[in-house]
């Protein structure tokens, strides 16, 4: 688990590589306030969007999570708590009053940025959650 990346992976990058050729500026693995150790992927912090880009495996999408055989009660607890984990992150940001949007990584890149770009232009400023 120590070589699974935090950041600069693959699906990520691509989101970014998007967003920054449609010209937004944003903030990579920003702090979440008042939680030490958690990062909001792409922060775009003026509007305070929080944007994950969560991968099946480690948070457990429902559409493609597997669940390794070996020690297999081990890794559904890990599953379980990650996912808690996200909700609790989630809840806090939203509390201090920002979206959140939460992507899976088999999620094409431009529907991603699609998404973002449309709740950066919303009137009210990027005010609702999703996913």
């Amino acid at each position: 688990m120590g070589r699974v990346k935090k950041r600069d992976n693959g699906p990520e990058m691509a989101v970014r590589r998007l967003l920054h050729i449609a010209g937004l500026r944003y903030r990579v693995a920003w702090p979440v306030p008042g939680q030490r150790r958690r990062t909001i992927d792409i922060a775009f912090t003026r509007a305070r969007l929080a944007v994950f880009v969560d991968g099946c495996f480690w948070h457990g999408c429902p559409v493609h999570a597997t669940s390794p055989k070996a020690n297999a009660a081990w890794w559904v607890e890990k599953i379980s708590t990650n996912r808690a984990r996200d909700a609790d992150v989630t809840s806090q940001l939203e509390e201090m009053g920002w979206t959140v949007l939460r992507f899976w990584e088999h999620e094409t890149p431009e529907g991603v940025v699609s998404t973002i770009v449309d709740r950066l232009a919303a009137p009210d400023g990027a005010s609702r959650s999703g996913r």
